[in-house]
């Protein structure tokens, strides 16, 4: 088993794991966003030849991962395991689109950073000698999820500025011992983090603290800053708590500069689309990684990244009880060169 040097939350990898291949899937509307030339395949509609959003969700998920096999040559058979997961409730999607493939499946919930975590374990599984080749995938369906979580569409319901929305798409990476990378050098393992929030279309505003308080332990355990990263990108914040979260560091003397981006920010035309802050959900920051940052990251355009996966855990009872919305980060690091 290999070496695993763990800090108080962050585990760097001797021999980092590496990416394999990736893939993703998006709607109409994401395909018409700024990031359009970078997707593996879009939809006409949210249907996607599908009855139902949430059988629209399970294709996706299906769809990236074939994808994601194919570009590495590989078949579901020489898959160890898969890490995934979605905002339906009981995570649906990904359980329904495992049905029948006999892989050996965990299913995640971390809301909107489950590719992040996601991306951690199946790291941790390889890094650790347990798996040769793993996938991590999540997704989530505009439709599917304002069913869920707000109203159904029908009812035209009003969106407040602060609000998001959830993005149809979806990512799959896969991971394995040995590789051209881009590689997981390190991850770091968030905590819990409420900040008292309770409007649920205030997510940015719910979920910078945890972002803060994941990188900020990220820098302290790894020695690290801004300046070390091409680019740190966040998923998803939106435009307002992208920039809270840039106040929260400027409290701490640490200015992120040109290096920072938020994958909510950058998936839509935020004037052009009428998104409001900007997108969100699990298939945000999937699409964003398995599209556009790993695209560039393979063009050597970015050679080290902190890619941190923010999740709001908000259900719809707890919101109706007046809970306040827990949030939690966790980052992996990535880089084009193994050591």
């Amino acid at each position: 088993m290999q070496e695993l040097r763990k800090r108080k939350q962050t585990i760097v990898f001797s021999e980092p794991p590496s990416i394999l291949s990736f893939a993703s899937v998006v709607g109409k509307m994401e395909a018409c966003g700024p990031l359009s030339g970078s997707f593996d395949l879009s939809a006409r509609d949210g249907h996607f030849g599908q009855i139902s959003w949430e059988k629209a969700e399970t294709h996706m998920q299906r769809t990236a991962l074939q994808l994601a096999l194919q570009k590495a040559a590989l078949e579901e058979k020489d898959l160890d395991a898969v890490f995934l997961g979605d905002l339906l409730n009981q995570c649906i999607g990904s359980s329904f689109s495992m049905r029948g493939k006999n892989i050996p499946t965990l299913g995640l919930y971390g809301a909107c950073s489950t590719m992040a975590e996601g991306m951690l374990l199946a790291g941790m599984s390889v890094a650790g000698g347990f798996c040769n080749r793993v996938s991590a995938l999540s997704s989530s369906h505009f439709a599917s999820s304002e069913r869920q979580y707000r109203f159904p569409l029908g009812y035209g319901g009003q969106r407040p500025p602060t609000a998001q929305w959830t993005v149809t798409g979806c990512g799959a990476v896969i991971i394995g011992k040995s590789g051209n990378g881009p590689y997981l050098r390190s991850a770091t393992i968030g905590c819990v983090t409420d900040a008292g929030v309770t409007d649920g279309n205030n997510m940015g505003a719910a979920m910078a603290p945890a972002a803060f308080q994941t990188i900020l332990a990220h820098f302290r355990d790894t020695g690290t800053g801004p300046k070390d990263y091409d680019l740190i990108v966040t998923g998803d914040l939106g435009k307002l708590g992208s920039q809270a979260l840039r106040q929260l560091f400027e409290k701490e003397g640490i200015d992120f500069g040109p290096h920072y981006e938020d994958c909510g920010v950058l998936i839509f035309d935020l004037e052009k689309q009428d998104v409001h802050c900007g997108g969100s959900g699990c298939g945000c920051s999937a699409a964003v990684l398995c599209g556009y940052l790993l695209g560039q990251m393979q063009r050597r355009k970015i050679n080290r990244m902190l890619f941190c996966g923010t999740g709001a855990l908000l259900s719809p009872v707890s919101i109706q009880q007046g809970e306040s919305i827990p949030s939690i980060c966790h980052a992996v690091e990535l880089h084009t060169e193994r050591s």
